[in-house]
């Protein structure tokens, strides 16, 4: 167990250890449909570093938004879906922590802080994919409670998390929209089906259908509802950036190890020249991938660490670095394993070795959480068009 004083040097030797020992450096175990590894996660709460980021007052580990690019990095060197399923609740998290009540901090931060849980996100819908202004779940109020109903499509964690976070439209405003905590347990609250997604597998994502989720009033987080699912995305994108810096680092030692053995000319491929070019491409890649998420996560973390920030945030809502961190991982990580599944030939066209594996993982980081063309155009809008806006 990490004790209260352990240094980050020494939590980020725990995670390397945890990678190394539990998820095997990118083997292709992790590759399958199947049940929620549960012993990786509880092995993973029992090193002290489930939900690293929740703060201290709510008993987590209270690490900063730059510490968790290099423990996701690590952890997505093992397995990345491994690595999305234990960082992701820090969308929800972050924005109860910014816009929840006391009560709700303390009833659903602190349970996650203690047992290592998770919670899921509800944003996106059939019809309403990267145009959440379209959503159809909707919460009317009744008395002192909100009555949600409606689907929700892609959500990760959800059938086995703590608490929900929805969004929904309001009843009374088509132009107005909540955000919702709805405990997990909820009566109404049901799992259509979990996806068979290409990459990621070993993370679990979910169709929901909401049906006359009765919940407390005073569940609703302060602010728009878009407003709020803008602002939790900012620490989520740039942690699934951060992802694809540990993939593509698997993706470098894999071509490495099969360099060294693979015949070619009177010699081995590790002293072909084309080979030397091309490695240190994805070195030079690599670097610059891990500069940016690191650099978005010090934008992030400024923020947080003021007594404004849910009033900075609200006002700012979108951070610039966190959509083209995303935007760049993703983009160029999908280049080095490109370029890496060419490295092995044949064999990087079939399943035979991880690189197959990795290139589905990689893709994700360029579609969830808003695809490249939708955060082009949000970038465009936001930070081209207006002059005193641009940096």
């Amino acid at each position: 167990m990490i004790g209260g004083t352990m240094t980050f040097e020494g939590d980020l030797k725990t995670v390397r250890q945890f990678a190394k020992t539990e998820l095997g450096g990118g083997n292709t175990q992790w590759d399958q449909l199947e049940d929620k590894p549960a012993q990786v996660y509880e092995k993973f709460a029992d090193a002290g570093l489930a939900n690293w980021w929740l703060p201290e007052r709510f008993g987590g580990r209270g690490l900063c938004l730059e510490d968790s690019v290099e423990i996701v990095n690590e952890i997505a060197y093992g397995d990345a879906g491994i690595a999305f399923t234990l960082f992701i609740s820090v969308l929800g998290t972050s924005v109860v922590q910014l816009y929840g009540s006391d009560d709700l901090k303390d009833r659903y931060l602190k349970p996650m802080a203690a047992d290592g849980s998770f919670c899921a996100t509800m944003g996106s819908e059939r019809r309403a994919g990267s145009e959440l202004a379209k959503i159809e779940t909707v919460a009317r109020r009744e008395g002192d409670d909100l009555v949600i109903s409606g689907p929700k499509y892609f959500s990760t964690n959800a059938d086995f998390a703590d608490f929900l976070i929805v969004v929904a439209r309001a009843h009374d405003d088509p132009d107005g929209h909540l955000a919702i905590l709805v405990p997990r347990g909820t009566p109404g609250v049901e799992i259509v089906k979990r996806w068979d997604v290409n990459g990621v597998r070993a993370s679990h994502t979910f169709e929901v259908n909401l049906d006359s989720c009765r919940v407390p009033a005073a569940n609703q987080l302060a602010g728009n509802g878009l407003r709020v699912l803008e602002i939790g995305l900012n620490a989520s994108r740039i942690l699934i950036a951060a992802s694809a810096i540990g993939i593509a680092r698997r993706i470098r030692d894999h071509c490495m190890d099969y360099a060294k053995s693979k015949q070619f000319r009177d010699t081995t491929l590790l002293d072909s020249p084309v080979f030397a070019s091309r490695l240190g491409q994805m070195e030079m890649q690599i670097d610059v991938m891990k500069s940016h998420c690191l650099k978005a996560a010090r934008d992030y973390d400024a923020i947080m660490r003021r007594d404004d920030a849910a009033t900075v945030f609200a006002r700012q809502g979108t951070l610039k670095s966190a959509v083209t961190a995303k935007m760049f991982c993703g983009q160029t990580g999908w280049d080095i394993a490109s370029v890496g599944s060419e490295m092995f030939g044949g064999l990087g066209y079939t399943s035979e070795l991880p690189i197959g594996k990795l290139l589905r993982d990689m893709r994700y980081v360029s579609i969830i959480e808003g695809g490249d063309d939708v955060l082009r155009e949000l970038v465009f809008g936001r930070y081209v068009i207006p002059k005193p806006r641009r940096t």
